[in-house]
């Protein structure tokens, strides 16, 4: 039986200019709570063209390879390029659903549900259908917990889809420690 908890570090992480320090960073506070983290940037991939579609049919397949070997993944939900958070991210997430791994995210700076994140780059007006729209007419989503306070955090998909949603990429990684735990007590 492995050890540690084997965690994918899915994130627009990737894209900042000190990535493989983030990835570093990452990887340590997964070892301090007893996991063992992997980041995209992990991969080797210097033989192929940078820049070309090669690079980045080589990159898809090895960040498909290390979700497979990973029993979880922690997800960087923060909103990237627009009102939801980044699509690879989210397609990774998903792909890690599909696979049966543990998913859960984080989302660091402002939490406002996805109505609000929306309707700051969208115009949206409730019609008489009773929906929400943006000014293309497109249904915006307006689900809202019980008591009708919060709403969700991005798109359906996501939100429902983590096992919890964390303030910070630490309590993200306490959780997944605690869920390690709990199935290997269990599994005993």
């Amino acid at each position: 039986m492995q050890l540690k908890m084997k965690v994918y570090l899915a994130g627009p992480d990737v894209f900042l200019p000190e990535a493989k320090a983030r990835g570093e960073e990452l990887k340590t506070l997964c070892d301090v709570h007893g996991l063992l983290g992997v980041f995209p940037l992990d991969n080797d991939i210097s033989n192929v063209q940078i820049g070309s579609h090669a690079m980045a049919d080589a990159i898809r397949k090895a960040n498909m390879k290390l979700i497979k070997s990973c029993d979880a993944i922690l997800a960087n939900m923060t909103p990237f390029r627009g009102p939801s958070m980044d699509v690879g991210t989210a397609y990774e997430m998903g792909v890690g659903a599909a696979l049966g791994k543990t998913v859960v995210g984080y989302i660091l700076g402002d939490k406002m549900g996805y109505t609000e994140k929306v309707s700051k780059v969208h115009k949206v007006t409730r019609h008489e259908d009773g929906h929400l729209r943006d000014e293309e007419g497109m249904s915006v989503e307006d689900f809202k917990d019980v008591g009708g306070e919060e709403g969700l955090i991005d798109n359906l998909m996501i939100s429902c889809g983590v096992e919890t949603l964390c303030r910070t990429e630490e309590e993200g990684i306490k959780a997944l420690a605690e869920i390690w735990k709990t199935r290997k007590v269990t599994n005993k």
